[in-house]
């Protein structure tokens, strides 16, 4: 897939403000800090185009990102964040609810999870909640420039068992770094549009 446009066409926070175009959307969710912007910048190649924070819960709207015209990277707040107050992480919660099972246009999650470490209790419950929905999922690993290679067979295991991943949802060991996954994470974009 060749990138030759992007777009932050939308930073929502209701459903008003959602775009109205009927393009494909791919929800990225994750813990805080466990490397979405890295995520969109890799896969849009572009090198600081969604911002990175050394501050966890830094996106507190759901930001759309067009892509090549033809579909959107949706960026959603990362689950998680410990210095946010109950009220807001009740909204960011509801608001999120009502996106991933509301919305037609969403395709597909990207669900990212840190390779390095077991799946938080975070992870567990926000895959129940999309297996519990039916909706397709793709487990991203990133970070997996940090773990050796002979290492990455028991990490995945670890990961897969943690979160008792469903027939037809996948699996993608991804790296920023060295790019590992890239072309996966793009197969499945071009399929599903």
């Amino acid at each position: 897939m060749k990138i030759t446009s992007v777009n932050l066409a939308v930073s929502a926070v209701r459903r008003s403000q959602y775009p109205t175009d009927n393009k494909p959307e791919f929800l990225l969710v994750g813990r805080s800090n466990v490397g979405k912007s890295s995520f969109i910048n890799t896969i849009i190649s572009r090198k600081n185009y969604a911002r990175t924070s050394s501050n966890p819960g830094k996106t507190q709207t759901i930001n759309f990102y067009l892509v090549n015209d033809t579909f959107y990277l949706v960026d959603a707040p990362g689950y998680g964040f410990a210095n946010l107050s109950k009220a807001k992480r009740k909204k960011f919660g509801l608001m999120m609810e009502d996106y991933m099972t509301n919305r037609p246009n969403l395709k597909q999650v990207f669900m990212l999870i840190d390779f390095r470490h077991k799946p938080t209790s975070d992870d567990i419950m926000m895959y129940n909640f999309l297996k519990y929905y039916n909706i397709p999922v793709t487990i991203v690993a990133t970070k997996a420039d940090k773990v050796g290679v002979t290492l990455h067979q028991k990490h995945r295991n670890q990961i897969l068992d943690e979160l008792e991943l469903v027939v037809g949802n996948d699996f993608v060991v991804f790296s920023n770094v060295t790019k590992m996954g890239k072309d996966e994470i793009h197969e499945k974009i071009e399929r599903v549009c």
